[in-house]
């Protein structure tokens, strides 16, 4: 029996990355569902047409995190296909990088808007159905630069902190209702995004890494098993860095 068994999670941003690796791993752990995409139709498609042969329900729904009512019509549409949402993971999210001083107004909003407000949208429309179950896991995928910053990425380190400081928020209201807020901060994870960096970029960022590797969807997706199951039912409030050391 996984560890996930009869639950019903929602991932957001699940079909590419970290995102993608945590629906697969969610599903192989006994969890049921359901994922957001925005643009890549094709991809999200297969991945649910890949998993419902694993005998678990999972389905994909094109949607905004971002926007608020979007979010609500998501969450009420999982609702009444699943019936529960036991576990939501708030994963959306972009980067527009650049130094701050040739940033303009819509990168800055852009990435606030994906990676926060999202935040705020999912997690405003869970409540409901959590509150009533009296239990529920929410986890925020941030980054180690919203713990320590870095140059270039202004917007992203600020949405990413924000995101911690309201998880940490989130867990006082509502822990006496049997509910955890939990925050993930990956460190150098290889998606797509790596691996188009040479090698000499890589040895760089590898310099700074205890551990002395990359990390894997893989490590994200055990870490977020683990705050999605009942073996966190003590633990709330927190931030876990899967980082390699990165950020010690």
């Amino acid at each position: 029996m996984g560890l996930l068994e009869n639950m019903v999670a929602i991932i957001t941003g699940g079909s590419r990355g970290i995102g993608k690796a945590m629906v697969y791993a969610f599903v192989e752990a006994g969890a049921q569902v359901a994922f957001t995409y925005r643009s890549s139709a094709e991809e999200a498609i297969a991945i649910q047409d890949d998993l419902n042969t694993s005998g678990q329900m999972v389905k994909a729904y094109q949607s905004d995190a971002s926007l608020y009512d979007d979010a609500g019509t998501f969450v009420k549409q999982v609702m009444e296909d699943f019936g529960k949402i036991d576990i939501l993971v708030n994963n959306a999210g972009i980067t527009k990088d650049t130094l701050l001083l040739r940033m303009n107004e819509d990168q800055w909003d852009q990435v606030i808007n994906v990676n926060l407000k999202s935040v705020f949208n999912l997690s405003k429309h869970v409540m409901r159905p959590m509150l009533k179950a009296r239990s529920g896991s929410i986890i925020h995928i941030s980054s180690v630069v919203g713990v320590f910053g870095n140059a270039g990425q202004a917007n992203y380190a600020a949405s990413k902190a924000g995101v911690i400081g309201f998880s940490k928020s989130l867990a006082k209201e509502i822990g006496s209702r049997g509910i955890r807020s939990n925050v993930i901060a990956p460190g150098f994870i290889e998606t797509d995004m790596t691996h188009v960096l040479d090698e000499a970029t890589k040895e760089t960022f590898l310099k700074g890494i205890p551990l002395n590797k990359l990390g894997s969807g893989q490590d994200v997706s055990d870490a977020a098993i683990y705050l999605g199951s009942d073996m966190s039912t003590y633990v709330t409030g927190q931030v876990l860095s899967v980082c390699g050391g990165l950020n010690m």
